[in-house]
């Protein structure tokens, strides 16, 4: 269990095991958003690259046909390896975005069932009225806000 989390007061250990499970969640999730803004950034370098060679390489000399065009490209080892390479980035980047936002839609639901049970969770008098320090370590912390159930 993370520090901060440890060193609750007015929360009893189940309490604390859900927001560390939180804090969990919200980590899978920065660390998958991550690498899919990553993947998105490498697609379009090796885009780029693919269209700057293929033009450099193919469409200024093989311009009059497109079945000329055609040809040369599929002859062309390099353009067919960065094409390849294109498709294999966006299939992976599609992917990543996938991973995203299943990450996303667990953190965000063990994050409204946190901020629906807060009554259940915090039942004495002198709990539920320090919550809100709770709620603010979790938003100075972890950026987790446990306010309300809209991000």
């Amino acid at each position: 269990m993370d520090g901060p989390i440890r060193l609750l007061e007015n929360t009893d250990p189940a309490t604390k095991q859900m927001l560390e499970n939180l804090r969990k969640r919200k980590e899978k999730y920065d660390s998958a958003e991550k690498r899919h803004y990553y993947s998105i950034y490498g697609t379009l370098i090796i885009a780029f690259i693919f269209f700057s060679y293929f033009y450099l390489a193919i469409a200024k000399d093989y311009s009059y046909s497109f079945l000329a065009m055609f040809s040369a490209t599929l002859n062309d080892i390099i353009a067919v390896s960065l094409f390849s390479l294109s498709l294999i980035s966006y299939g992976a980047m599609n992917l990543l975005r996938q991973q995203k936002e299943k990450k996303e839609k667990e953190y965000q639901e063990l994050r409204c069932e946190i901020v629906d049970r807060s009554k259940d969770l915090w039942k004495r008098e002198e709990e539920w009225k320090n919550r809100h320090l709770i709620f603010e370590v979790m938003k100075q912390q972890y950026d987790i806000n446990l306010y309300h159930e809209k991000k």
